[in-house]
């Protein structure tokens, strides 16, 4: 499914505003205050995750979790609007009310959990991408030691990134150099322009870049993690949680993430996880 995405300027963060103008076919079943604009579910994304997140050659956003969302508001009878910007500024900005929606598989922690209401929808693992052919021979989480590794900051796989780290610190091995970007597509050039000797990806993204031929997936499945959507209102949560178990039940959750080769959740259900903000 394509959604024709046209950009709206720039904020002053430097980040794109995209809006997909994708007609409401149901009357809106959320207003402000609940939501920011009315008509309109904003959401933040940072597009450097093909096949997940990602812009096309035409500058228009694709992937499996810009579907799965523009589906949520077809079924909530909003239009989808896309804000893109880097990671470390969306949960300062969902916090601020600069959109509504965390959706860029955001990973469940416990301590976000209690910032934000955060809705479980699909599951994910850490890879480390090596480049073409593997010409290090990494096979295990030990042979990142004594390499450097880029990795997107701000996020769980920075995080996952300084455990394996400290991992070899504590076994003796060389230290690993983590080396943080901005985003992903920053992370995934500095390997391919060889400053470093690794990234760090969540598996469906290193497989997909392995498939293009970019780099080969030599480390995969590390730390399986929950990727959630996220929102600072309840009731909006509520709702999207609501048309997440319809799209479930009619089969087209399942259709999609299986056509991008992503991990269902276990169960029958989506709920919230965690506490909220309190």
């Amino acid at each position: 499914m394509k959604k024709t995405i046209r950009r709206r300027g720039l904020l002053a963060a430097g980040a794109a505003l995209a809006i997909a103008p994708v007609a409401a076919r149901a009357q809106a079943k959320l207003a402000p205050p609940t939501i920011i604009k009315a008509g309109t579910l904003v959401m933040s994304i940072n597009p450097t995750l093909p096949p997940l997140q990602f812009v096309d050659d035409k500058g228009q956003l694709q992937g499996m979790r810009v579907e799965l969302a523009n589906e949520i508001c077809k079924r909530l009878g909003l239009t989808p609007e896309y804000i893109r910007t880097e990671f470390a500024t969306m949960i300062p900005g969902l916090a601020a009310r600069r959109w509504d929606m965390i959706n860029t598989g955001i990973f469940f922690t416990e301590e976000r959990s209690k910032l934000m209401y955060m809705v479980p929808y699909e599951q994910a693992a850490i890879s480390f991408l090596a480049a073409k052919g593997n010409p290090l021979g990494l096979k295990t989480v030990e042979d990142l030691a004594g390499k450097k590794i880029s990795v997107e900051l701000g996020g769980i796989e920075e995080r996952r990134t300084r455990e394996v780290a400290k991992m070899a610190q504590d076994k003796g091995l060389k230290p690993i150099t983590v080396m943080t970007f901005n985003n992903f597509a920053e992370a995934f050039q500095a390997l391919r322009a060889g400053q470093s000797d690794a990234a760090t990806s969540i598996d469906a993204t290193a497989m997909f870049m392995q498939q293009r031929g970019d780099f080969t997936r030599a480390i995969s499945g590390v730390f399986p993690q929950t990727a959630c959507f996220a929102f600072a209102n309840r009731t909006l949560a509520d709702a999207v949680v609501g048309a997440l178990n319809d799209l479930k039940k009619d089969g087209f959750y399942d259709k999609l993430l299986d056509q991008y080769g992503v991990l269902k959740m276990d169960g029958s259900t989506f709920a919230i996880s965690g506490p909220g903000p309190t």
